[in-house]
């Protein structure tokens, strides 16, 4: 994908959708935290659902680490997962209160020290919580960039690396958004909705679904 065409699908993508919002639902930097700890090999939908019962009762780390392990572990249950998250967010709720005072730190270094935050984790809470320019890659951005041919590569690392160099400065704060959604709902892995593609022409998939004779990915 050459640079005019990425400055287009993104001028598209911005278009169709200008303020693009995470789908986990959160009121504060912690809440985000956990619940992006909470959806890793999870749908933001079962997320959503046992945060609704979880943070009116314990929404900060003091209050989950009073819950203690087995109380959060039951809060959650409906996730996959749900005990070692449940590990992971206590410790992670411990170190907060006695290394960064019960605040989300805003350091990479910091945030992915901590248990059960990798790359992926700590590029969303920069990038959600506090407007850095990152790009979280996770298996739909990873499907999109590498189909399109906008930010080719075959780990995660290399593609975040790619879409930092390639995609324009102005798009970057939404970008992860922009991707993420675009390969939730159009862009899918199996049977990918080219037909009704905002950026079709801009995309370098040679299997494009929807014409006559074409491939189905």
């Amino acid at each position: 994908m050459t640079p005019r065409q990425i400055q287009q699908m993104f001028a598209t993508l911005r278009s169709a959708n200008p303020q693009p919002a995470s789908e986990l639902e959160y009121s504060s930097p912690f809440e985000l935290l956990a619940a992006v700890l909470l959806s890793a090999q999870a749908t933001d939908v079962s997320v959503n659902k046992a945060t609704r019962r979880l943070f009116p009762v314990a929404n900060t780390p003091a209050k989950l680490l009073a819950l203690g392990e087995e109380g959060l572990a039951q809060s959650i249950r409906t996730i996959g997962l749900y005990r070692s998250k449940a590990k992971h967010l206590i410790a992670t709720c411990r170190i907060l209160l006695e290394q960064h005072g019960g605040q989300v730190p805003r350091r990479r270094e910091d945030l992915e020290a901590l248990p059960g935050v990798g790359r992926k984790t700590a590029n969303v809470v920069l990038n959600v919580a506090f407007g850095e320019p990152t790009c979280a890659v996770d298996t739909h951005i990873f499907r999109v960039s590498n189909r399109t041919g906008l930010a080719p590569g075959r780990t995660p690392l290399a593609v975040e690396q790619q879409l930092m160099r390639r995609v324009p400065k102005e798009f970057l704060p939404d970008a992860h958004h922009w991707l993420i959604l675009h390969g939730r709902y159009v862009c899918l892995a199996r049977r990918p909705k080219c037909q009704a593609c905002a950026i079709a022409a801009q995309c370098g998939f040679e299997g494009k679904t929807g014409q006559a004779g074409a491939k189905n990915a």
